[in-house]
Formats: C-alpha cells, structure tokens, sequence
C-alpha cells in the first residue's frame, strides 16, 4: 500500500471510486467513499469496470438478457435513413445509394451496417463505450481496449492526449491514438499507437462532463450481481444440504476413535453411520434467510433500474404482469429508447456515417448534387416498438391524425417506415376494395 493510501486509511478519509472498480465484495468493505471529477474516476475505474461488466454479461443470465433487451429495443433490423433533400430524384438517388453501401459497409465482409450499428449499440451498453474505423469508404469495428487509455500526456499548443483522445485547447477532439492489432494478438499493446485522425473514427458512448472515455453501464450495478450471485449459491446449497437425510447410530459401549468416514468420504442421501461411543456429534444447522426469495426479488428489481431496463425484460418473470404494469413500463422504456437514438446514436454514429457516404456518392460521379447542407440532411426512421395492445394504439394514432395532433408521416415512421417508400408500394401495389356490406351498400366493412 502506498503511503498517501496507507496514511489515508488511517486518518480514516473517504477514498474516491467507482465501487464496481475496487475489490470489495459489498459496500460495507471500502467504508466511506466520495467522488473526484468524472475525468479522473473514469480514467481510474474504465478498464476494470469493463472486463467485470463483460464477465457478468457473459456468465450471468440477467446480465445478458438486459444487453439483448437493450441492443434489441435501439437498433432492431436496424435504422433505416431517408434522405430530406428538397429535391425528389435526388433524395430517392441518395436512399437507394445508401442502401446499396450498407450491404457492403463491414470491411471484413461478414455483416452489414445494421449488424455494426447493432453491435456498437450492445457493446457501448457493456463497455460504456464502441468505436468504428473508417477504412476507404467501409467501417471496421474496433474493440474499445484497442484506443490507448494509457495515453495520457501534454503536447504544444494547448493541445493534450486524455487516454487516447487527442483534443484541442478548447477541447475538439482531433485524433485517436489507436494500437494496431492482429485477431491472434492475445495484448493490443504489442506496437505502439497509431494516430487516426477523427474524421476517420466513430465514437459511441454515453460522455460525463469533461470525460473523453466513458464508463459501463453495469458499474452501479456490479456489486449487486456479485451479491445476488452469492446468494443463489447459497441458497442452492441450502437445498443440497437440506437434501442429506442420514442416519446416525452411536454405540456408547465403543470407546474407539475410528473415523468412521472414509476419508475425503462425506455425508450422502439416505447414509447409515455407526459412531464409536469416543466420537462428539455437533451439528450445525444454521438458519435460513427469512423472505429470502422477496430479497432476491428485490435486488433483481434494483439491478433493473440502475441499467435502465424494465424488470420483465431482466428476469422474464410476468406472473405479477398486467395491462397496465406492462404498459407503463414500456412507454418509461421507450422514452428511454427515443432519447438515446435521437441524443446519442445519431450524432455520434449515424449523421456521420450519412454524411460520409452522401459525400461519397457526390464526389464518385454517381449523384448529381451539391455538398451542402441538403445533401446532409437525413432522417433516421427507428425500428417499431411492439404494441402492448394493437387495436387501442391504431386507434389512437388515427384520432390524431384527424384531429391535427399527428402527422401521417409520423404515424408511418413509428412503424419503422419511409412514407415514400410506402407510397410508392401502395401506389404499385393498391390495396383491394373490400365488398360492401348486404345489408347495406353503401356501407362498407370496416
């Protein structure tokens, strides 16, 4: 331990941390904590906090299911864009060339970019953090240990490296410093970094203020999946003793210590032993945790709201689900949803993405346009939400829609639609007149 620790600790003064970055089981282990900048705890707890967030979400079940909840709801089959330039044959141009790139935009062949888009979107939620390298005009998914987070230094002219980041006096992020590596490479720091300038870079996360990295979103919540693992454990070898039915006969006359275990033998279901008179028998029988099963209930709860997923979406537990629990949970949800693709999503890994392209599609010859702000414009269409309750939702988009409180263009990008894509199939393909009704026939079926 180091003197300003040791001397720390003695003094009894508060440490700072993030508690799912130290090695204390529980919170009663590290005694008083406080909080320094976010740059500096972030700095300290990023790494650590990330290789225990991807050990839980690959071993522990909640875990997962709560990356897959999240991953699934923000990018589904994936964001569709629609150009918004003023200009008809040039937006359709600009959609159909998106579409064609986004086939062909993983450089490694093996996905598209709803797969990428899909990918970062999970591994920011586990990482707190997801990076894409462009290289020519496809992107390369780079694991977010591979941006040196050990870099921290001063250069000229105001300018700085903060784990990785290379920023301006003002803060601008100017670069990547980015360690090249190799899929056999078991370190990323085999070679020294390489500076990747930041137009070539997307960088998803979630920022703290004045933070250049960012954190997983399992850190508050690390502690209590070690808890709540330790507690299934023990009680699941509550049961397996509970199961050990034996049989224990002591002959008092018997005065010699044989054991009467073979040993490394132990107790079995259903056993007989015979105890020489020479032998105590103490039994522990310590007392189960009462309510065990509400606590249980309760951390599984209180795991669900620090990484912002509906409970049922966590355990897959709806015995206690109705209607209306359900529903209020996922508008909670979907507003959750709605602010990360709309605040953090497009910003950082769509509108770049978009604008790359549009100006590839310019500059190649292929679309006759401007490298203006019209070009640039897009609009990212979502993936739907599930309905709770169809009918009730259908019904109440088309009260608004007649009474001016909604768009139809809105009510189709709900649906995870481009209206003029579904214009133009509906005008290739329009919908059959259904027959009238006998009784009357003026009146139609609804």
């Amino acid at each position: 331990m180091g003197l300003i620790a040791a001397t720390r600790k003695l003094l009894g003064l508060s440490t700072r941390r993030y508690d799912g970055a130290t090695g204390a089981k529980n919170r009663f282990e590290g005694g008083r904590a406080t909080f320094n900048t976010y740059a500096t705890e972030i700095s300290a707890a990023r790494s650590t906090v990330q290789g225990r967030a991807r050990h839980v979400v690959a071993n522990n079940a909640l875990a997962g299911a709560a990356k897959e909840a999240w991953a699934t709801a923000v990018a589904g089959p994936g964001l569709i864009p629609t150009s918004q330039h003023p200009d008809l044959t040039t937006r359709a141009a600009l959609d159909a060339y998106f579409a064609k790139w986004a086939k062909r935009a993983d450089v490694t062949g093996r996905s598209n970019f709803g797969t990428l888009t899909a990918k970062a979107v999970g591994d920011e939620f586990v990482d707190g953090e997801a990076f894409g390298r462009w290289i020519g005009d496809q992107l390369q998914a780079i694991p977010a240990e591979q941006v040196a987070s050990d870099l921290t230094t001063m250069l000229s002219d105001g300018r700085q490296i903060v784990n990785g980041v290379e920023i301006d006096a003002d803060g601008r992020v100017l670069a990547y410093h980015i360690h090249p590596a190799r899929p056999t490479d078991v370190f990323a720091t085999y070679a020294p970094p390489v500076r990747i300038d930041a137009a070539d870079v997307l960088h998803l996360g979630q920022f703290e203020t004045g933070a250049y990295r960012a954190i997983s979103k399992f850190a508050p919540v690390l502690l209590r999946l070690d808890a709540l693992d330790g507690i299934e454990d023990a009680q699941a070898l509550n049961v397996r003793m509970a199961a050990l039915l034996s049989v224990i006969l002591t002959n008092e006359n018997d005065t010699s210590a044989d054991d009467p275990l073979q040993e490394g033998a132990g107790l079995a279901p259903g056993a007989i032993l015979k105890i020489p008179g020479g032998w105590k028998v103490t039994s522990t029988a310590p007392q189960q945790a009462q309510q065990s099963a509400e606590l249980v209930q309760h951390m599984i709860r209180t795991i669900a709201a620090g990484l912002g997923i509906p409970v049922h979406l966590v355990d897959g537990n709806l015995t206690q689900a109705n209607y209306s629990s359900l529903r209020a949970a996922l508008v909670s949800f979907r507003q959750k949803i709605d602010a990360y693709q709309f605040n953090v999503l497009q910003p950082l890994w769509l509108d770049p993405v978009w604008r790359r392209v549009a100006t590839a599609a310019v500059l190649s010859g292929e679309i006759d346009a401007k490298l203006d702000d019209d070009l640039f414009a897009a609009e990212w269409i979502p993936p739907a939400q599930p309905w709770v309750d169809p009918m009730k939702d259908l019904q109440a988009q088309i009260l608004a829609i007649e009474n001016g409180l909604m768009s139809r263009k809105q009510a189709v990008a709900a649906q995870g639609y481009s209206i003029d894509k579904l214009d133009a199939e509906i005008a290739a393909h329009p919908p059959v007149a259904k027959p009238q009704s006998p009784e009357n026939p003026k009146e139609t079926q609804p």
